[in-house]
């Protein structure tokens, strides 16, 4: 009886034993999961914190992508990994590897024969080797964009069976880097440490690395192109202030003559040209010209043709062997399908003339008193000319001459470029030589400068809030 009573109380304490032994080892799971959650949780905090690292660093590119394999590495504790990305062909490439990751395709017998050096050599066989979108675990990823797990890489058909030991692919995690839909590449990691394969929670883990690494290199490409933005602006504003030096700096100052120069370009730096150039005491160059194109390629174009125009005007009386000179000159010293137009003048004062010759440049405007009516009467003339840089001396010196023209009393010369006279308004209509002869009709009585201030009041009206689509220069001259 009592023996009975002992066994049925043993039996109710093991009966409640059983659910307690159950709770137990079910907090013991939670606590190994919420651990593991911790540990995968400071493995990507470490993984940002080494991306934020590298950008702090500056690194290029490259060494980023090395970065983030290396990184990939320490955080899932895998023999080796490697990022490929997509070429500009569209074919799949290893960009970055660190250890002995297998190559995405079977070694021949020569290229194993180089196996003596591992490392280096398996290396420039990844960064070699190209291979299709689609092609292998790497370019599934790359087509579909779902990152994947092959726990047992040897019952997969398409992993490569490479007969070396050391190159044996038994576990493998492949992932997208992608950011804001932007692909950046595939992300491997091959062989777990310990033989052990790789495990859904280690994929996870793997796919948040792939998304911090794609944001890192977009992190790194935007602060580069800031970084490149900053020393452009840099290098505009120097060149800008070596471009104001080229110019003038004085338009007075010559006896019998009220000049006066503007200058806009539509960039910080431009291809417009003007100089004034005292060839004698009683002979003014003047010379107004216009670079093909805009930028630094203009700029550095416009300084070659003036180091050469101060070398060559000197040497000749007549302005079309000027240019014909400084053609021959330019020909030597700039690229193919670069040319420059130019209007180059001579004022006389002991003569009342101006001796002048285009290069294909705009006409010059002319305005003379009118005693009879009053006011005076503007007029373009001379012949066009080709512009220099653009055809051999033989075509060129055929094509140039030079004009002469009066230039008394109360005469004014004025010269511009393109962007004067082709300036747009909103509907689209230029400003024209029209408009400009008409400024000038009603400005006949004032100074140089405040004929130029006239003209460009009447441009800024026309134009409104158009902004400048073209450099723009002027240069008006008045016979005192």
């Amino acid at each position: 009886m009592f023996a009975a009573f002992a066994i049925g109380l043993l039996l109710g304490a093991l009966a409640m034993l059983v659910p307690i032994g159950r709770a137990s080892r079910r907090a013991e799971r939670n606590e190994a999961e919420r651990q593991q959650a911790a540990h995968d949780r400071q493995r990507v905090i470490d993984f940002m914190h080494l991306m934020s690292e590298a950008l702090g660093e500056g690194l290029a590119r490259q060494d980023l992508q090395q970065r983030i394999v290396h990184a990939s590495i320490l955080c899932t504790g895998a023999l080796s990994a490697c990022l490929f990305e997509r070429t500009a062909g569209g074919l799949m490439r290893g960009v970055a590897v660190e250890g002995l990751f297998p190559p995405h395709r079977p070694l021949s017998d020569a290229l194993q024969a180089k196996l003596t050096t591992r490392a280096k050599f398996i290396e420039h066989v990844l960064k070699s080797e190209e291979f299709p979108v689609g092609e292998g675990i790497v370019g599934r990823v790359a087509q579909t964009g779902q990152g994947e797990l092959l726990a047992d890489a040897a019952t997969d058909a398409h992993i490569v069976k490479h007969t070396d030991p050391a190159l044996i692919v038994r576990s493998v995690i492949a992932v997208p880097m992608v950011f804001r839909e932007r692909f950046f590449g595939v992300l491997t990691v091959a062989n777990a440490a310990g033989d052990r394969p790789f495990t859904p929670m280690e994929f996870s883990l793997m796919q948040s690395l792939a998304e911090q690494a794609a944001l890192a290199l977009h992190n790194a490409e935007f602060l580069h192109l800031q970084i490149e933005r900053k020393q452009l602006d840099l290098d505009l504003s120097l060149a800008s202030g070596i471009q104001q030096m080229l110019l003038p700096r004085e338009t007075a100052g010559f006896a019998g003559l009220d000049v006066d120069a503007r200058y806009q370009p539509a960039q910080k730096i431009g291809g417009d040209l003007y100089d004034i150039i005292p060839l004698s005491a009683t002979r003014l160059a003047v010379v107004v010209a216009d670079v093909s194109g805009k930028g630094i390629p203009a700029s550095l174009l416009m300084a070659i043709c003036r180091t050469n125009l101060h070398q060559i005007a000197p040497r000749h009386d007549s302005p079309a062997r000027v240019l014909v000179e400084l053609n021959r000159a330019l020909l030597t010293d700039i690229e193919r399908g670069l040319y420059v137009t130019m209007l180059y003048a001579v004022i006389d004062t002991e003569k009342d003339e101006v001796t002048y010759a285009r290069a294909g440049h705009e006409l010059p405007l002319f305005a003379r008193p009118d005693p009879v009516n009053g006011g005076s009467q503007p007029g373009f003339a001379g012949s066009e000319g080709m512009p220099l840089a653009m055809v051999p001396d033989e075509l060129f010196s055929t094509a140039i001459a030079d004009q002469k023209a009066p230039f008394a009393r109360g005469d004014v010369l004025v010269l511009y470029t393109d962007g004067l006279t082709e300036a747009p308004n909103e509907t689209g209509k230029e400003f024209s030589g029209a408009r400009l002869a008409d400024a000038v009709r009603a400005l006949h009585s004032k100074s140089a400068r405040e004929m130029n201030d006239g003209i460009l009041t009447a441009l800024r009206h026309f134009t409104g809030e158009e902004s400048l689509r073209d450099d723009l220069t002027l240069v008006t001259i008045r016979r005192a």
